[in-house]
């Protein structure tokens, strides 16, 4: 994803100074233009404006206060943008250390994926000050079809953790649905163009059912990346009273799926996996009785 984001701003005309922890990562990205930094540090001190897109809460705090971190030698007002998924708690304790520099600071995740983010057709979710957000507009205009913003520092967080884990519930009952189908004989194809065109048809499930019928689970959003996030959401969920029971359904799917090798794979995968898994379960439980 920051790949893509980065490679969209050199496409426009932007200066853009890169880091990733694996050098020949980025070399494709110096190769177009960009200056190759050896730190978060070096890249922040060359910018205006800076971007993280990284995994998870340990590597964003890694990149932003670890040792040569980005807020180490940040300029004054220069604005800072986490589009990480990322727990709140995090992106607040953030937000407190860029404010401590003199910093803007937005917590701006995304939806879409790697194709969204080299197209520039991302949606970003903006937590943080109405003033930061209206100095992010320009460079939000490059990435993405557009910018919502969701009111206080955090709020963009959490309407990611809530979305993917809504998405990843839909990508797993669709997937025991399929399993369904099999088990009961259905034309698959006819049975999948009824539910996709029909009340159940949400974008995920479309999404879902097209990796199905082409088999092609090219990753685009790692099924490791989705467990994460589906545990962050439950961790948000906690925080404030409410057991997400479907996400936690949702999570044992993904998380035996990566057990048993596939969380490297896309994470539409799981439907994949999980109708392979449930007819060798039903044929197992067949041949002992």
């Amino acid at each position: 994803m920051g790949a893509g984001m980065a490679g969209r701003l050199l496409s426009q005309g932007f200066a853009v100074s890169v880091f990733n922890r694996n050098r020949d990562r980025a070399r494709a990205l110096v190769d177009r233009g960009a200056v190759l930094a050896t730190s978060p540090r070096q890249a922040a001190m060359r910018s205006d404006i800076v971007i993280s897109m990284v995994s998870d809460d340990a590597a964003s705090r890694e990149v932003w206060l670890g040792e040569n971190g980005a807020l180490a030698d940040t300029k004054s007002g220069t604005l800072l943008i986490e589009s990480s998924t990322l727990t709140v708690g995090w992106i607040k304790e953030l937000a407190t250390a860029a404010s401590a520099r003199g910093c803007e600071f937005l917590d701006a995740p995304v939806t879409g994926s790697k194709p969204h983010a080299e197209s520039g057709e991302l949606l970003f979710l903006a937590g943080g000050s109405a003033r930061a957000f209206g100095s992010a507009k320009d460079i939000f205009a490059v990435l993405g079809r557009g910018a919502v913003h969701l009111g206080a520092t955090g709020s963009g967080a959490l309407l990611k953790l809530i979305n993917n884990f809504l998405a990843a519930v839909q990508a797993a009952s669709f997937s025991e649905a399929l399993a369904l189908i099999d088990a009961g004989g259905l034309d698959r194809e006819k049975a999948i163009s009824i539910l996709t065109d029909g009340v159940p048809g949400s974008p995920m499930v479309k999404r879902v059912a097209t990796r199905v019928a082409s088999n092609d689970f090219t990753p685009h959003f790692l099924m490791r990346l989705m467990a994460k996030d589906i545990s962050y959401a439950l961790q948000e969920g906690k925080e404030r009273g409410i057991h997400l029971q479907t996400a936690a359904a949702a999570l044992a799917e993904f998380e035996q799926a990566i057990l048993d090798g596939h969380g490297e794979e896309d994470f539409t995968g799981v439907a994949r996996w999980l109708t392979s898994h449930i007819a060798s379960r039903a044929k197992n439980s067949g041949s002992r009785e």
